[in-house]
């Protein structure tokens, strides 16, 4: 996974971070918990800039939000729900997930957008609510991009300050990384298997 990752972002550079960080909000390929710490320790090496590597990475994490706030702003809460129950099977999304990405808006407003593009699991929901509540595409472009900011630049730091000793460290993450994928491979599936429309349709 380490060499396949660097190689990718070696050869193919800032776009290739953007496109992965974009695929990763849309629907998750590789977590950017893995991604960006590599971009992070290629920037180190100097075969990119760390300013580069944020730049890309927060504006694919934006990016990759849209297309979730634009569906939930055209659709509506119902709407929305609707399709959860129609095809929400392969997008492991459920009307309990909708339901609860509205009420976390609810209570917390703007800050569920910002604070939640810092957490793993909401990264992709907070735009949910946000569209849904018709929040205005400026105020959302700029949470965003703030929140996955911050996001990108304490995962870039980490691959760029451990350097060399990334590559010794890679060898420890590199298995934890694989099975990070192999575990949310095994979620996706069991979400499919499982899935059932839920409350609220």
């Amino acid at each position: 996974m380490f060499e396949f990752i660097t190689d990718f972002l070696k050869e193919h550079g800032y776009l290739g971070l953007f496109a992965l960080m974009v695929l990763e909000n849309v629907f998750p390929p590789i977590p950017s918990e893995v991604i960006v710490p590599f971009a992070g320790f290629v920037a180190a090496h100097g075969e990119l800039h760390l300013a580069g590597v944020l730049l890309a990475g927060t504006l694919g994490s934006v990016v990759g939000a849209l297309p979730w706030y634009y569906a939930a702003r055209a659709y509506g809460a119902k709407r929305l729900k609707r399709a959860a129950a129609r095809h929400g099977r392969w997008l492991a999304l459920t009307c309990g997930d909708v339901d609860k990405a509205l009420h976390a808006f609810d209570r917390h407003g703007g800050k569920a957008v910002l604070f939640g593009r810092l957490v793993p699991a909401l990264r992709t929901l907070v735009s949910l609510p946000a569209g849904i509540a018709a929040m205005k595409l400026p105020t959302f472009l700029l949470l965003s991009a703030l929140g996955s900011l911050a996001w990108t630049a304490l995962l870039a730091a980490t691959g760029f300050v451990l350097k060399d000793q990334y590559e010794h460290v890679a060898e420890f993450v590199d298995p934890v990384s694989k099975a990070v994928l192999g575990l949310l491979l095994s979620w996706y599936l069991y979400r499919v298997a499982t899935w059932k429309p839920g409350a609220g349709t």
